[in-house]
C-alpha cells in the first residue's frame, strides 16, 4: 500500500468491544494494519494460501478476480495507487457466524484526478486455524467504475 493511498481513519477501526471474539479480533487487526499501510501486519493475518477475491468486473482494471497467496495480495495492492488516489475504508458493524465474519462498512474512495465518493462495501471474511483464508470483496462496482473513469 502504498503513502499516498489511504488517509488517516476517522474513528478508531480497531477498537476491540470487551466480549469480541478472537475471530472479530483478528479481522479488526487486518483494518488497523490496511489503515497504518502495514503490508506485514496485514498478510500477518492471512493464511498462506489466502484467497482475495473482488468482483471479476474489477479486472479492466487489474482489481478483479481471484488473487492467491501473498504474493497475490501484495500484487494486487500494488496496483491499486495506479487506479486510484486514494481509499478510506471505515468497518461499521461485524456479524459472525462460525468461521466467517462479514463486515458492513463505507469507503471514501478518491479518484485520480482528486474527486472523493462514498461507497457501501460488505467484506465477508472465512477463517481458518486463526488465520483468514479466504476474503471478499463485495460492492457496487460500477459507482466504483464511473469514479475511476470520471
Amino acid at each position: 500500500m502504498s503513502h499516498n493511498l489511504l488517509a488517516p481513519a476517522p474513528r478508531e477501526c480497531g477498537e476491540t468491544p470487551t466480549g469480541t471474539s478472537p475471530n472479530v479480533a483478528l479481522i479488526r487487526s487486518a483494518y488497523r494494519a490496511f489503515h497504518a499501510r502495514d503490508v506485514a501486519a496485514l498478510l500477518a493475518t492471512f493464511a498462506a494460501d489466502v484467497r482475495w477475491v473482488h468482483p471479476d468486473s474489477m479486472s479492466v482494471y487489474d482489481l478483479g478476480g481471484t488473487k492467491h497467496g501473498h504474493a497475490g495480495v501484495r500484487e494486487f495492492l500494488a496496483r491499486v495507487p495506479g487506479v486510484l488516489g486514494g481509499m478510506l475504508l471505515d468497518p461499521q458493524e461485524f456479524v459472525e457466524s462460525g468461521d466467517r465474519v462479514v463486515v458492513f462498512g463505507e469507503r471514501f474512495v478518491t479518484s485520480l484526478r482528486g474527486r472523493t465518493e462514498r461507497l457501501k462495501f460488505v467484506h465477508s471474511w472465512t477463517l481458518r486455524d486463526g488465520k483468514v483464508t479466504v476474503m471478499e470483496d463485495i460492492f457496487d462496482t460500477v459507482l466504483l467504475q464511473r469514479l475511476i473513469e470520471g
